[in-house]
């Protein structure tokens, strides 16, 4: 929830579980001192509460929402997100993604796969997800994007990761998940852009490599930040040791940034993104 910083917000929401008979497990808050603006995320237990869990949403829109100029999201454990994942011809963050799905780490559902190349599909097979093959095509972007589209509503999907799917994704595409595209990009944004980003910062003689995790918006490689990291290079590294070390790293940061959204720890304003821990 976030809305704009006044005495007594805390209080007010804390009640509101207490009163209801509520447990609460978890609260983190934060202030923007320059926007004075409040940010929290709170969690409680739903045995026993006193409103069923259908009208909590009505009854908290009502009672605090409303009077505090708050907006909220609302969300409960036992309702298992519908990730999609798109993918190109890098199998990396696929495999990794598919790994932690696999041994349980994530409590997550994927109904599908979609590329627009072939391939990633022998390993959705070998994971048995089904896989959409789309190929994009002077002319047809509009089209398959469509395709995609509609693909994602029969499947149900909450939210989508790009494992280092290498399309443009248009506007209208974008407007229908807003925060709910991640993507990881190599590098600090927008450092080194392209197709071929560590023969750039080895040309470069860069001496740190990093890798972004970000909502994607209509703006290129411009949206909320998620998650960033890098790893120290030398003159010693060669053009192979870079990108396997850049590979391990955009593993690491986009694992890490799904990881938050499946927790609901990321709240976006103002194209920023308030990381709960």
């Amino acid at each position: 929830m976030h809305c704009p910083d006044q005495k007594g917000i805390v209080a007010k929401v804390t009640a509101f579980i207490h009163n209801n008979r509520g447990n609460i497990l978890a609260l983190d808050q934060h202030v923007d001192k320059q926007d004075q603006h409040f940010f929290m995320r709170i969690k409680w237990a739903l045995d026993g509460f006193a409103i069923p869990r259908e009208k909590i949403a009505d009854y908290f829109q009502t009672l605090i929402a409303i009077p505090y100029q708050m907006e909220f999201q609302l969300h409960f454990t036992d309702q298992v997100p519908r990730m999609a994942i798109f993918v190109s011809q890098f199998s990396h963050c696929l495999y990794d993604i598919l790994s932690r799905w696999e041994s349980g780490e994530w409590d997550v559902q994927i109904p599908l796969i979609i590329s627009n190349h072939q391939d990633m599909s022998s390993i959705a097979e070998r994971f048995n997800i089904p896989y959409h093959y789309l190929p994009v095509l002077p002319g047809n972007k509009a089209e398959q994007e469509q395709k995609q589209m509609e693909l994602l509503e029969d499947a149900g999907i909450d939210f989508i990761v790009l494992a280092r799917y290498m399309q443009i994704l248009t506007e209208q595409f974008t407007a229908r998940y807003p925060n709910r595209i991640i993507n990881i990009h190599h590098s600090f944004l927008p450092a080194f852009a392209g197709a071929k980003p560590y023969h750039a910062a080895f040309q470069r003689g860069v001496k740190i490599i990093g890798a972004t995790c970000h909502y994607v918006t209509s703006e290129l490689d411009e949206g909320p930040i998620i998650e960033q990291d890098v790893v120290r290079v030398s003159h010693k590294d060669s053009l192979d040791t870079l990108i396997r070390k850049g590979k391990d790293l955009e593993k690491i940061v986009l694992s890490r940034g799904i990881f938050q959204h499946l927790k609901y720890k990321t709240l976006v304003y103002k194209n920023k993104t308030i990381v709960f821990s």
